[in-house]
């Protein structure tokens, strides 16, 4: 299964999120707001030896620095800026936001299901063909 990071400010949303996708098998690690998302990543301060998780599940409004500021972030970081992002949010369709982004590769709605979550990560996870 994959490696997965959480990037959300809601801590009982994290801990729902942990639990679904644990069951599957899926590893996850978590950061609470886009500053420690990048702490974690090794962008800022730049650590070349952080472990990178296979897919980035982001949260678009969070304190300190939102879910865009990091995808910003991550797409200039040559280690960082190849990692699938798939973004949460309550707030509606994001995708305008994040056109520019080739690392986005998905959007998921709050509130979700169980197998509405586990399906998206699947999908996000999945080998895209000609990889």
């Amino acid at each position: 299964m994959a490696n997965l990071l959480i990037v959300d400010d809601e801590p009982s949303l994290v801990l729902l999120m942990r639990a679904i996708l644990e069951k599957v098998g899926h590893a996850v690690s978590e950061a609470h707001n886009g500053q420690e998302a990048l702490i974690a990543l090794g962008v800022s301060p730049d650590n070349p030896s952080a472990a990178l998780p296979d897919l980035i599940l982001l949260d678009v409004m969070m304190p300190i620095i939102d879910g865009f500021g990091v995808a910003a972030a991550l797409r200039e970081h040559p280690r960082a800026g190849k990692i699938p992002i798939l973004i949460v949010t309550a707030k509606g369709d994001m995708r305008p936001l994040f056109e520019a982004m080739p690392q986005v590769s998905g959007f998921f709605q709050k509130p979700f299901t169980p197998s509405g979550l586990r399906e998206a990560v699947a999908r996000a996870v999945a080998p895209k063909p000609g990889a």
